[in-house]
């Protein structure tokens, strides 16, 4: 068992060091990214007996459960759009994304502390990782959010394109949140709880069982403030048209910038503290 648990490393040591591409490389980087993804992919289904139906089953559970509370027992008025469950379903599968995303970035560097400390690859990698494997899990949902609509009547417009924008800004923040969070969670340990509460929190004042139009005109700066807010807009204006806001797009660019400028400056900062404490 020891030696096979030691062969690990070796061999994903090795396979950086011999990867085409000087060191650092962007295709050497990108191999290696590649070969851990897929690692987590296959760790994570190969026990599965539901597999692929685990990336969309929460978002459809809570989906269910909101509009049964919403529509079934709750009158929901002017709250969203109709059809709702379509309107939940936009915006809750990229918060799966967003709050699996940021809940493994409390645990990155801890959870392959020694693949960390024995490998050469880069060590933002193990940070950007957890963002690809849980964005192809949102990706292999992305099929549940068309059945919807079709049977659902919602109509497409062409907005629709602006879809894949909202996956690279998402992507973008999610960089920035995690070189910022791994880090400073493996440092101060209390920070795990804390951001877990955070996101709790987040989830209801992020627009996704209502729309950024539906806050009240007072809150509309603060809510932009939420990046989440312009991102969410941008994923639900191809089906439902009236929810376009420049202003949560427009604020939510400007705050994503700051905080993928505040996590390369932090993980720069603290990486060698970070190495020294793994």
């Amino acid at each position: 068992m020891t030696q096979g648990r030691a062969a690990t490393p070796n061999r994903l040591g090795s396979v950086s060091h011999t990867t085409a591409g000087a060191p650092g490389s962007p295709r050497r980087y990108f191999h290696s990214l590649w070969l851990l993804s897929a690692r987590d992919l296959r760790v994570r289904y190969a026990t599965s007996v539901l597999g692929y139906l685990w990336s969309v089953l929460d978002p459809l559970v809570m989906s269910a459960i909101y509009w049964f509370v919403f529509t079934q027992v709750f009158h929901r008025g002017q709250v969203g759009e109709q059809p709702y469950i379509v309107f939940l379903i936009t915006a809750l599968l990229p918060w799966v994304w967003f709050n699996t995303a940021v809940g493994e970035f409390t645990r990155a560097f801890k959870k392959d502390a020694r693949l960390i400390r024995s490998t050469a690859i880069p060590r933002s990698i193990w940070v950007v990782r957890v963002i690809v494997t849980k964005g192809l899990e949102f990706t292999f949902a992305i099929p549940v959010l068309v059945l919807f609509a079709v049977f659902a009547g919602a109509k497409a417009n062409w907005s629709l394109l602006l879809f894949p924008v909202a996956m690279i800004w998402q992507t973008v923040l999610l960089i920035g949140l995690g070189l910022l969070v791994a880090p400073l969670c493996v440092l101060w340990a209390d920070l795990e709880r804390t951001t877990a509460l955070i996101l709790r929190a987040l989830f209801y004042v992020s627009p996704i069982i209502y729309g950024f139009k539906d806050l009240p005109h007072e809150l509309h700066v603060l809510g932009a403030l939420n990046p989440l807010s312009g991102i969410f807009t941008l994923y639900r204006v191809g089906l439902f048209p009236g929810q376009w806001q420049p202003e949560p797009v427009i604020i939510g660019v400007v705050v994503t910038l700051v905080f993928l400028a505040l996590g390369l400056f932090t993980f720069r900062s603290l990486e060698r503290d970070v190495l020294k404490e793994l």
